[in-house]
């Protein structure tokens, strides 16, 4: 059964929304992230999908100090990122009690630093990000595309070991026009013993169903949530978090 993952994106430590990963375009949904926390954890979600917008402009981690506000007040499962560019950064996220860390830029600009990451912290604490904008990965809070095809990309790190892979269709993200379900069904398809994290575009429970029913392992939504999109009682009944994995 699909893992069910919220997100709260942080910008001057309020939970906001971005499209397209436009920082133009940002909306304020809530001035306190732990209490939006706290409500996800009463609701009965196990997990949460924190991102530093702030640190990704930046490049370096900038919200630390809400993270460790988020994980001391809650028993959420926190996987936390945006702007983790050094030994530092990733220090002062599992510090401040992220669970896990995603890393997408560095792994495309200093692959022998994210390896050596891999191996010091362990496959189960780090996540792949892989944001994608026409077949090719993102970099730096997608102001920057390479030059990486993504089944490059994930190949060379799925034979490391790295299973947990966080992929964003830059293009339907904030949109709400749906996910880009046969690219993750492609992903899949190619690496199947991947834990694939969905991203960007769902819109209503169905597409969660869709998802589930198309074999993706988990996903993150936020926006949905916050626009009043999907009912999370509807949700949570049709997939109890105590079948989900985490």
């Amino acid at each position: 059964m699909i893992e069910l993952i919220p997100a709260i994106d942080l910008i001057d430590g309020k939970c906001v929304r971005l499209t397209k990963g436009d920082y133009g375009t940002k909306k304020v949904y809530a001035d306190d992230p732990v209490a939006m926390a706290q409500e996800f954890e009463q609701l009965g979600f196990r997990r949460l999908h924190v991102v530093d917008l702030d640190g990704a402009k930046s490049r370096h981690v900038a919200n630390d100090a809400t993270l460790r506000s988020i994980t001391s007040k809650t028993q959420l499962k926190v996987d936390f990122g945006g702007g983790v560019k050094s030994d530092e950064d990733l220090e002062k996220a599992f510090s401040a009690g992220a669970s896990m860390v995603t890393v997408g830029s560095i792994a495309v600009t200093e692959p022998e630093l994210y390896l050596m990451w891999l191996q010091k912290y362990g496959a189960d604490h780090l996540i792949l990000g892989a944001d994608v904008r026409n077949g090719k990965v993102s970099i730096n809070g997608w102001q920057e595309d390479s030059d990486v095809e993504l089944t490059e990309f994930l190949t060379r790190y799925m034979q490391a070991g790295n299973i947990n892979v966080l992929c964003t269709e830059i293009s339907r993200d904030g949109m709400l026009q749906g996910p880009a379900i046969e690219l993750y069904k492609s992903v899949m398809k190619v690496h199947p013993v991947c834990h694939l994290i969905a991203s960007g575009g769902v819109s209503n429970l169905q597409d969660i169903i869709d998802l589930d029913q198309g074999g993706i392992p988990a996903v993150v939504f936020g926006k949905a949530i916050y626009e009043g999109r999907i009912d999370l009682n509807e949700l949570l009944t049709l997939f109890p978090p105590e079948t989900q994995e985490c």
